[in-house]
């Protein structure tokens, strides 16, 4: 491995680490109907979790309901279940047709809770990150060590892969004041 390598490397990780952080916030509930919510939800169709998406259309038709349309009929009352047993603490509402999911305006206790939640998904990605930098810090003195490098090229190195870290914890950090923004937005 050389220098250029191993900070691709780093940068290529760091870009994981923010897309893993895109989607946890793709989790959250901020008050405003996503395809997102039923992501992780899993029903038990003929004895196998299956996610929602694989057994039903998923649609946003305005900022506050999720509709969901199962494409077998035998489908919908397990599709409920899972919704309801889920983490969401939405109810849903079955016509025949379609399950609807209306998402309720949030209240000011649960927003404190989100953002709550969001720094600690920004907290846990800019640990990651750390872990990337240090991972890469270790290569490079490890090549410095088997006399790859020269002490300069390290100190450089390291440099640069500091700016790097110091870049995508920034990204992280707006990213998530963009997310609280959005969870306290009425």
């Amino acid at each position: 491995m050389d220098i250029e390598t191993l900070q691709l490397d780093a940068e290529e990780r760091m870009e994981k680490a923010l897309v893993a952080l895109d989607r946890d916030f793709g989790k959250l509930r901020t008050g405003r109907a996503t395809t997102s919510l039923v992501d992780n939800i899993k029903v038990d169709y003929y004895g196998t979790l299956t996610p929602i998406q694989q057994l039903a259309s998923v649609a946003v038709p305005d900022s506050r309901t999720v509709t969901i349309q199962p494409w077998d009929r035998n489908a919908f009352s397990p599709v409920e279940k899972a919704i309801l047993k889920s983490d969401l603490g939405l109810t849903p509402m079955n016509d025949g047709r379609l399950i609807r999911i209306t998402v309720p305006p949030l209240t000011e206790e649960r927003r404190r809770d989100l953002t709550k939640v969001s720094k600690k998904y920004t907290e846990d990605a800019k640990v990651a990150m750390r872990n990337i930098r240090r991972d890469v810090n270790d290569a490079l003195k490890k090549l410095e060590k088997d006399k790859e490098i020269s002490a300069d090229e390290l100190k450089k190195a390291m440099d640069e892969v500091q700016k790097l870290t110091d870049a995508y914890v920034k990204k992280a950090d707006v990213k998530a004041q963009a997310k609280e923004k959005e969870i306290m937005e009425i």
